[in-house]
């Protein structure tokens, strides 16, 4: 896939690429062709059958686990590779080597950019159970992911009830709030108002960087907390007319220009405004009480973007669930400092199912 230049120096040299022949449908109707899925594992299959693990990456995340959730795979870690076999598969319309506004069109040097269909977390879920059909994985143990990927985790319990052991949604809620569309709606004017945006299509020479800039400037300050920034910045001042957080904020923006799409992050927002559990099934606390697989639902108790009222309502109704609270002061971007203690969180709970599950008996004669 001929990704721009510096998107292909963020994918890990382990990644691998599986292309998908032939029509994909995604629930508005329109068809992709040709579907390319960049994924990473780790492990051997072998463990598959008892210990399969899918990871689901967030918004601006990608298949490269190691490098957005440090020490959550590892030897003696949340999931450890000797005995897990784990998957992360980056999601349809990022850019990072699955399938995506900067892919180039079937049979064409044109990259989609603005011509990219509308899809939705649903779409992602089934393309990762392309992936795990591939694979030849038939059952996960766990599925879980924060922010975004909690979107999936949580789908993936109601499309493939009997290929998901259990769940793990972290930091989100069961549905979309007014609040986060707003906020990536204010986003996207961001990206829109940008010189170089010519409605969603440019050059990879003009790509419009103040706008993306500008959005994840915003995003950052919802990822945080009031008192994280308080602690860490305070009033300090890096020149007479820059204040630290000025100079952090806009560090922030340069590296997303060094790292991500513009189309993509407007795709993916609007994939994100179709995340409710509901959606064509019914009542909301109904559909919440047809999740049959053991949840552990973990809240960070700063954030603000999905507070934790979100995740208190997905623990009230999910029959087998488990509600934790990361004490962090960190905001939404908790899960991704914490990791030691959400860590711990998640091996207790696996450790839980494990002593749960029936014994499995052993023929004398096998």
């Amino acid at each position: 896939m001929a990704l721009p230049t510096h998107l292909q120096d963020q994918i890990a040299p382990e990644t691998q690429f599986l292309r998908v022949p032939g029509d994909f449908a995604l629930e508005t109707g329109e068809i992709l062709q040709d579907v390319e899925i960049a994924y990473r594992t780790w492990g051997s299959l072998e463990n598959a059958a008892d210990h399969a693990i899918l990871i689901c990456h967030a918004l601006t995340g990608s298949a490269d686990v190691e490098a957005w959730w440090p020490n959550i795979i590892g030897a003696g870690k949340t999931f450890d590779p000797a005995v897990d076999y784990i998957v992360c598969a980056n999601i349809l319309g990022s850019c990072y080597g699955t399938t995506g506004p900067v892919s180039c069109k079937p049979g064409s040097d044109t990259r989609y950019l603005a011509d990219f269909p509308r899809v939705s977390v649903r779409d992602m879920v089934e393309l990762q159970r392309v992936l795990l059909d591939e694979l030849g994985v038939t059952r996960v143990e766990l599925v879980t992911g924060p922010s975004l990927g909690g979107m999936q985790a949580l789908e993936w319990a109601l499309m493939y009830p009997e290929r998901v052991g259990s769940v793990v949604p972290i930091g989100v809620g069961g549905r979309h709030s007014a609040w986060c569309i707003g906020i990536s709606e204010a986003q996207r004017a961001a990206i829109a108002a940008d010189p170089n945006w010519n409605n969603g299509y440019y050059s990879d020479e003009k790509p419009p960087e103040k706008g993306l800039a500008a959005a994840r400037m915003m995003a950052v300050c919802t990822y945080r907390s009031w008192q994280s920034f308080d602690e860490r910045f305070g009033r300090d001042q890096r020149t007479q007319d820059q204040f630290q957080v000025q100079s952090y904020l806009q560090h922030q923006g340069e590296k997303i220009n060094d790292r991500f799409d513009a189309n993509t992050y407007v795709t993916l927002t609007h994939a994100m405004h179709t995340h409710d559990l509901s959606r064509g099934r019914g009542d909301y606390p109904d559909v919440l009480r047809k999740i049959e697989q053991p949840a552990l639902v973990v809240s960070v108790s700063s954030d603000a973007l999905y507070p934790p009222e979100e995740q208190r309502s997905l623990a009230e109704y999910i029959p087998g669930s488990r509600y934790e609270i990361l004490d962090c002061a960190h905001g939404h971007d908790g899960f991704l400092i914490e990791t030691e203690t959400l860590g711990r969180m998640i091996v207790e709970f696996r450790e839980a199912q494990q002593l749960a599950s029936p014994l499995r008996v052993v023929s004398s004669d096998s």
